[in-house]
């Protein structure tokens, strides 16, 4: 990642939190029939992302690594993906990621490490869930070009992903689904190529801190890449409000996926910054 990069989304995730410092007194008391939010609210390591999410003016970090292998077009990809999710309050959250480093051997097993690409998001909370409704979401990431093109790490344009997210929870099972539209820079011409990606995720609680999840996810092909559809399975364990780790596994189920994949993390409550200080 370059300085320029490096300058640019530091200085926009810093401005956001700032507005949603400012922001914090403006929040809306909450209806008396939602649930309160979690202090953390992981997102990862599924595609899809809850409607809604962690306790207002909570930062939230979500580190961990994640593998694929075995592809018709590359033999490994690996990266150490971050990111870092601020509630402004119950309705915004603004989300910093990036996938650095990030590491893919080819076919020949030739390798090429280096930086991986930045998403900048905010998600908007239309619906908050209840008791008898899903909460309903909307959200907006814009991908900037951070990893190398002359590397093969990516492609050296823009993307714009416009989401809808869905999400219920029925006793201890919670449902998320989203449908992404994307619109990505093309690689082979100029313009922009049009795609679809849905994700299905169900989260089942077995104890208080142990959970399972389990997710079905897909994209249509996308100027020079493939679509592919893909299954996954992870386990999960919470150490009291802050902390929660996982770890599982991906399967490809269509032939231009990659065969399998591993996932393993950790999501960190680092800070309540409305926290009134006594």
């Amino acid at each position: 990642m370059n300085k320029l990069s490096i300058a640019l989304t530091t200085f926009v995730f810093l401005t956001l939190s700032s507005i949603g410092v400012n922001a914090q007194t403006a929040t809306p008391s909450p209806t008396p029939d939602y649930d309160e939010p979690e202090f953390i609210v992981p997102s990862r390591p599924t595609v899809s992302n809850p409607a809604e999410f962690q306790k207002p003016g909570v930062l939230q970090l979500e580190f961990g690594y994640d593998g694929n292998f075995r592809s018709s077009e590359f033999k490994a990809q690996e990266d150490a993906p971050l990111a870092l999710r601020f509630a402004v309050n119950r309705r915004i959250l603004i989300e910093l990621d990036t996938d650095s480093p990030y590491s893919q051997k080819d076919l020949n097993s030739f390798r090429q490490t280096g930086a991986g690409d930045t998403q900048l998001g905010i998600q908007a909370v239309l619906q908050p869930e209840n008791k008898t409704r899903p909460g309903i979401a909307l959200a907006y990431y814009v991908k900037l070009p951070t990893a190398s093109k002359e590397k093969n790490l990516g492609t050296g344009r823009v993307d714009h992903n416009f989401i809808g997210l869905f999400s219920k929870k029925i006793d201890k099972t919670t449902i998320d689904f989203n449908a992404i539209y994307l619109l990505a820079g093309r690689t082979s011409s100029n313009g922009r190529a049009s795609s679809g990606q849905a994700a299905f995720a169900v989260t089942q609680a077995i104890t208080k801190n142990f959970g399972l999840q389990g997710e079905v996810s897909g994209f249509s092909r996308n100027d020079e890449q493939s679509g592919a559809m893909f299954a996954l399975g992870v386990a999960t364990y919470q150490v009291g409000k802050r902390v929660s780790f996982d770890a599982g596994a991906r399967f490809g189920l269509t032939k231009d996926a990659p065969r399998f994949g591993i996932v393993a993390g950790i999501t960190v409550g680092v800070a309540d910054i409305y926290k009134k200080r006594h």
